[in-house]
């Protein structure tokens, strides 16, 4: 298997052509960009440090629905299960 550098991940959503594009970015490249920007962290001891199916499944809707905040277009194409309490 081929290693790879540490890097950041970027997922974009282009509401013109209704496409989701994922890229890999040198992390202190990106650095400079996230100062003072809104931070969420997921802690992983709180998930027992289970990257399971489960995780996956609610990172993807938290992502999903941070998208939404600022593009709520996205939203027709979302069908997924919230966390109670989550709105």
């Amino acid at each position: 298997m081929a290693t790879h550098p540490p890097y950041s991940v970027v997922l974009t959503y282009t509401e013109d052509r209704k496409r989701l594009t994922v890229q890999t970015v040198d992390p202190a490249r990106l650095a400079p960009l996230l100062a003072g920007k809104i931070e969420m962290p997921i802690l992983l001891d709180e998930y027992d440090f289970k990257l399971d199916d489960e995780f996956a499944r609610r990172l993807g809707v938290a992502i999903l629905n941070v998208i939404a905040l600022g593009q709520p277009d996205i939203k027709q194409y979302m069908s997924v299960t919230q966390e109670p309490g989550s709105g």
